[in-house]
């Protein structure tokens, strides 16, 4: 089952996670060490959600760090006014940092970060764009993939190739199936709408259709979702190989349903 938590988020050993809805279908992340205090904010697309967010913590108003998945607008235009209210670092792709915010710290994939009393795991994760990064928490049992890995879905090829999401996406598929996955978007609907066009017979994909059904009926949110979840149930991570991955993209980037 997806786990929807409320307000008070997702606990995950010493760590609460917290989807914080931006714009009109976008979620940045919430973060916070139990342990140490540490509180991490992953793309925030603009400002206010995320302040108000920080006032309902146990530390109002705390925030260490602003974590950057990838460079599109919707996922930093409120990185300056949050870094401003509240001094955070922000950390990011060096290799993107020509077009990203002022980086405190500039990773690259392979790199082992601390955070609070965990570490963050920096993964290539390009496909979408070309420098897209995803981080991977290995304490807080969580990735955070920006527009790489959707619920039921990936990220347009924006910029990289069909072998770049495919390589992309093997990376993931080999973190912990209890993973929670903190994907950039709320489009869980529509990507079941396609992806039972893909797997119509799959009875793991129609029960997981029919529950976001009735989540967004009620206006809960459809994530985070697990790595197991959408081992069972996504066409993109399902997919077998590049070609057969390039044609689902293709079909989705046309699909009306």
């Amino acid at each position: 089952m997806t786990q929807n938590g409320s307000q008070s988020g997702h606990q995950r050993g010493n760590w609460t996670i917290r989807a914080v809805p931006n714009l009109s279908d976008n979620y940045a992340w919430l973060l916070r060490d139990e342990a140490t205090g540490t509180v991490a904010l992953c793309d925030p697309g603009e400002a206010e959600p995320n302040l108000a967010a920080l006032q309902d913590m146990p530390e109002p108003g705390r925030l260490d760090w602003v974590l950057l998945t990838h460079h599109h607008p919707d996922h930093i235009d409120g990185v300056a006014e949050v870094v401003a209210a509240t001094g955070a670092k922000v950390l990011g792709a060096a290799a993107d940092s020509h077009r990203l915010p002022a980086l405190d710290l500039s990773v690259h994939p392979g790199d082992s970060i601390p955070l609070g009393s965990g570490t963050i795991e920096v993964l290539d994760s390009p496909g979408h764009t070309i420098g897209h990064i995803a981080l991977f928490i290995p304490e807080a049992h969580a990735v955070l993939c920006g527009d790489t890995l959707f619920s039921l879905g990936c990220g347009r090829l924006l910029e990289g190739t069909p072998a770049d999401m495919f390589r992309a996406l093997r990376l993931l598929d080999a973190l912990p199936g209890d993973t929670l996955v903190l994907c950039g978007h709320e489009y869980t609907e529509s990507n079941a709408r396609f992806a039972l066009t893909v797997e119509p017979d799959n009875a793991a994909l129609k029960a997981r259709a029919e529950e976001v059904r009735e989540q967004r009926k009620a206006g809960h949110p459809t994530v985070p979702t697990t790595l197991d979840q959408e081992r069972a149930t996504n066409p993109f991570l399902r997919a077998g190989d590049e070609a057969t991955l390039a044609e689902r993209r293709r079909g989705k980037d046309v699909f009306k349903g």
